[in-house]
């Protein structure tokens, strides 16, 4: 049997979830199709007018009712990982992530992604603002579950009479709701751990679960109620439907169709009495969509724009006051999810657009039916709304890349869509659409100024399948809106005022048309490769040019000559890197300005992509945790890096006294610590090199490569020696990396003779430290403590808690524990170390990729 190559299994494990929920999608927009086969366009416009201006305000005050809830979600969760923040700052977070997450529904702006942006500003680190927007996820889902079980207690005729009786599913769901309150209250008194599958979750005490509760019954209550205010008459009680709701919202968060669009409608629909005019239902629908999740994404919006603007300064700037301290890292945070809340939303007017291609103009019975300067500007008007549409649906994926053509395109294009708008019979409402969002899109120039192409990467699975669903929508809008047309061949040349379907069409193909054209000629184009430079000695120049401004040791690695180097335009940053299957995986933050490392990083995101690889940040640190998140890649903690801040250290004083103690002695017995400058000689190889053949002899596998140094006469002719001598004689020795001034320095082989074994270590370290002191070194790194750090909470995720059953009992593979045990006595600064890897791809097997690369393949983990 043909087996599948990892780069073509790759692209099935990220395509199969895309291709399920578009598949899902579609099916929803077929039922829903299907439902309102006998509503008219123009019965739905004018349901939606009719309804009273008192009833839109109800609805749209139980939304911030139901809005100001979901503040109780962030709140609760931040107390159950003991931490505190301002309570503005908590009603920011949550008002900002429910508001995006909920409107949108995707990775690159949901709701966790902004809580991070926030939350971490703040001061929480990136596992606990998982922990909250996982809580959170929890505490929906139950309130979903036990409302809606509550309403069928209360009205089980909603379900009756299909599949079983009123009395049996009203004492059904009672039990039900009674035996899983009995479960939570039971584990919360007792502070259990609910186990789940794989996810394990420490039960809070029951007043947190009672208060959460509490909140879910305000939030999930609002939102029917905007929903119930807007039906027409005939609807259910409250209660009844406050069931369906429930249902159709769950059905929706099952579907994983961004917002649930299409399942939801179609569930409520099919749920209301049959009695109930569709048409009246669909507006209602339509205005909820409106009221309860545009309404707040808007506002929102506003917020981040309003924001940008304050933090650009100028004259309006002065308009704002600065906010209070507390939150002033807060807001200066939002700056982070500007290119993805832009991307999206040009998407979203991109849809926006196309549809409004699409809508009859119902106005067109004052012009003249022979009119034909009327009947031109009216099919331009309609042609460059469609036009206009596709463009922003393009521009959307470098707007996400902070390319900055791609932003000012966009205002252009929105520009011109305010001007077909004009042409089509002045249609103020999009005109004002348009124009607001153009204004709210001007303060967030600053953050779009990247110099790269704009078509860059375009072809990603999840672009084409939102692009897809649209084109799906947008079809199943059109038939709807003129399906009372029949077709024939002279459509496409009827041309007249009143031709609303006819133009339509022709928009629709002129889009279509466009978006294909674009397609084949990006399949056609030339793959762009940033390739690994193969030229070795300019290579090593340039990376020896980078390292003269650079600071960070790790960066020094690159001149191993085992690693793949991407160098940035100007040649004033780089990335190393490695291929291992289908993991590209890049070692440590990029080396270089910050400016052009973000750069870097993303060529480097979309060069993987590209190959179908699967990109891997691998041992990064803090540094760039937003440009992460801000990929979509989710972090890993693999370690910590211990590095001694060199002013703190001391050998005197009653802390250190066993080790100086150790110290001196070894002093006593003839060690001595001597600096060699790089080139070295013949002699000085010779001795180091057995050194280091008889180290090797007492170690499992080949010598190891890719995140540490290998002994390697060019590579150590790099850098200066530390050697340690006992009359004379070497027995022990390292290569120092210090790349810039040399205020932080690392150590990256260390070997010494076997004989020399006892004390050795700490000897060199100790002699080291007190040497770069002297030099004017500030930090010394004592390198990465594998495993070292990790979460011991009960809702930490599975990759933590295999990790530190690892450090604690993985003594037979590698003495993790005790590495960290012996850096410690030091008294080191511990620093967090990632691994970044896309969603869906399990870390164990990126690392398990990582060790392959460090290896040198699978018989370098056991063989020589």
């Amino acid at each position: 049997m043909h087996r599948l190559s990892d780069k073509t299994r790759a692209l099935l494990r990220r395509s199969v979830p895309l291709i399920l929920g578009l598949a899902l999608f579609g099916l929803g927009i077929a039922a829903l199709s299907h439902l309102l086969h006998s509503v008219h366009p123009k019965d739905v416009i004018a349901q939606a007018r009719s309804i009273p201006l008192s009833t839109l305000l109800l609805a749209v005050l139980s939304t911030f009712v139901g809005y100001g809830a979901l503040t109780g979600y962030d709140w609760w969760a931040l107390r159950f990982i003991d931490r505190r923040l301002p309570l503005r700052a908590v009603a920011m977070g949550s008002f900002l992530g429910s508001a995006f997450g909920n409107t949108v529904g995707v990775s690159i702006v949901s709701g966790g992604a902004v809580r991070y942006r926030i939350y971490a500003a703040l001061g929480l680190d990136a596992f606990e603002v998982a922990t909250v927007s996982t809580y959170i996820a929890v505490s929906v889902g139950m309130g979903l579950t036990f409302i809606g079980l509550g309403a069928l207690a209360l009205h089980p005729s909603v379900i009756g009479g299909t599949v079983l009786s009123p009395d049996v599913i009203r004492w059904g769901a009672t039990a039900l709701v009674g035996l899983a309150l009995a479960t939570l209250m039971t584990l919360s008194i007792g502070r259990k751990t609910l186990k789940i599958r794989r996810f394990e979750i420490t039960m809070p005490p029951p007043a947190a679960i009672l208060g959460q509760l509490g909140f879910s019954l305000i939030d999930v209550l609002a939102a029917a109620l905007c929903l119930w205010l807007l039906l027409p008459e005939g609807r259910p009680d409250f209660t009844t439907f406050t069931a369906i709701f429930a249902g159709a919202m769950m059905l929706g968060v099952i579907s994983h169709v961004p917002g649930g669009i299409g399942v939801f409608e179609t569930a409520i629909i099919a749920a209301l009495p049959g009695d109930t005019p569709v048409g009246h239902i669909a507006a209602a629908l339509l205005l909820f969509r409106a009221i309860y999740y545009l309404l707040p994404f808007a506002l929102a919006f506003l917020i981040v724009s309003l924001n940008e603007l304050r933090i650009a300064g100028g004259a309006l700037s002065k308009l704002f006051s600065a906010p209070r301290a507390d939150l002033r890292p807060a807001y200066n945070a939002l700056s982070g999810i500007v290119p993805s809340l832009v991307a999206v939303t040009a998407f979203g007017y991109g849809v926006f657009l196309l549809a409004v291609a699409f809508v009859p103009s119902f106005q067109t019975g004052a012009l003249n039916e022979g009119d034909l300067s009327a009947a031109l500007l009216l099919e331009i008007g309609v042609l460059g709304t469609a036009v206009m549409g596709v463009v922003l649906l393009i521009l959307s994926h470098a707007l996400l890349r902070r390319v900055s053509a791609a932003f000012w395109l966009m205002i252009l294009a929105m520009a011109m869509g305010i001007l077909a708008a004009m042409f089509n019979n002045f249609d103020f409402e999009s005109m004002d659409i348009l124009a607001v969002g153009l204004l709210a899109m001007l303060p967030f120039r600053r953050a779009f100024y990247r110099q790269a192409k704009l078509t860059d990467g375009v072809f990603t699975p999840a672009w084409i399948a939102l692009v897809l669903a649209s084109l799906l929508a947008g079809a199943a809008f059109f038939f709807f809106l003129h399906r009372a047309t029949p077709y024939s061949l002279s459509l496409w040349t009827e041309f007249s005022a009143n031709a609303n379907t006819p133009r339509s069409l022709r928009a629709g193909v002129a889009a279509s048309t466009l978006l294909l054209v674009f397609t084949v000629i990006q399949a056609l184009r030339p793959a762009h490769t940033h390739k690994a430079d193969a030229d070795r000695d300019g290579s090593i120049a340039r990376t020896n040019a980078v390292l003269a401004q650079a600071s960070d040791p790790q960066g020094c690695l690159a001149l191993s000559g085992d690693k793949r180097l991407m160098f940035s335009d100007q040649n004033s940053a780089y990335l190393m890197y490695g291929v291992q299957r289908s993991a590209w995986v890049a070692l440590g933050d990029p080396v270089g300005p910050a400016s052009e490392a973000h750069d870097l990083a993303w060529e480097f995101f979309e060069q993987a992509q590209r190959a179908n690889g699967r990109p891997v940040f691998y041992e990064v640190s803090e540094t760039y945790l937003p440009l992460w998140i801000e990929m979509g890649l989710s972090l890993h903690k693999i370690g910590e890096e211990a590095v001694v801040v060199l002013k703190d250290f001391s050998l005197s004083g009653s802390k250190f006294k066993t080790m100086r103690a150790a110290y001196n002695k070894k002093q006593r017995e003839g060690l001595a610590l001597e600096m060699l400058s790089p080139p070295h000689s013949d002699a000085v190889f010779a001795e180091i090199e057995t050194i280091s053949t008889a180290w090797l002899g007492g170690k499992t596998g080949r010598e190891k490569g890719f995140s540490v140094g290998r002994f390697d006469r060019a590579y150590l002719d790099h850098f200066p020696l530390a050697v340690i001598r006992r009359e004379g004689r070497i027995v022990a020795f390292a290569n120092v990396l210090a790349p810039g001034d040399g205020k932080r320095v690392a150590i990256d082989l260390m070997r010494y003779l076997p004989a020399e074994a006892s004390g050795m270590m700490e000897f060199l370290f100790l002699s080291l430290i007190e040497h770069m002191r002297e030099a004017g070194a500030e930090e010394f790194s004592l390198g990465v403590a594998p495993l070292s750090g990790l979460s011991p909470r009960p809702t930490a995720r599975m990759w933590n808690s295999l990790g530190r059953m690892m450090f604690e009992h993985g003594g037979a593979f590698y003495n993790f524990e005790g590495l960290r045990s012996f850096k410690q006595k030091f008294r080191p600064d511990w620093r967090p170390r990632y691994i970044a890897v896309p969603p869906g791809y399990a870390p164990m097997r990126a690392m398990a990729n990582v060790a392959l690369l460090i290896s040198g393949g699978p018989r370098g983990l056991i063989g020589k």
